[in-house]
């Protein structure tokens, strides 16, 4: 029916590229939406943070740790636990890894952005502006204040 063409056209050489790729459900989107909102710092992780179950999630927790976060002002979620969130948490920021960290409802980035932005010192600067650090102790008065008794 179809005759083969005894001429062929040189192939113009482009790479291939695959995406694994699904839609994100409005259910999963709208739970990703109100736990990035649960708190001023939110850490896509895997593992939890007391139980880092890779070297990234471990390394971006202590770093955290490290810039005094207030665990009061801190979410993490575990993607290990659910495979939709793991895959829906991707899609959602638009980058391929995880762990990813999140302040103020704005996507920072994963390990390596959270390491660049704490050497250069632009992780202090937006934690203290979004007031997510641990709150410093008044130490009281700079000078003593001593009178002396009378007798």
């Amino acid at each position: 029916m179809f005759s083969r063409a005894v001429f062929r056209a040189p192939r113009v050489f482009a790479p291939r590229v695959t995406l694994a790729s699904r839609w994100i459900s409005t259910e999963i989107k709208s739970a990703i939406d109100e736990a990035v909102s649960s708190s001023p710092v939110v850490l896509f992780m895997k593992g939890t943070p007391e139980f880092p179950q890779c070297g990234f999630s471990r390394a971006t927790i202590q770093t955290l740790g490290q810039q005094g976060v207030d665990p009061e002002k801190f979410a993490a979620y575990n993607v290990l636990e659910d495979d939709d969130l793991r895959q829906g948490i991707k899609e959602y920021s638009e980058w391929p890894t995880i762990p990813q960290l999140y302040v103020n409802g704005e996507f920072v980035g994963g390990c390596d952005i959270v390491m660049q932005m704490a050497k250069s010192g632009e992780l202090a600067e937006l934690l203290e502006g979004s007031n997510a650090l641990i709150p410093e102790e008044d130490e009281g008065p700079t000078e003593a204040q001593v009178t002396p008794k009378k007798r």
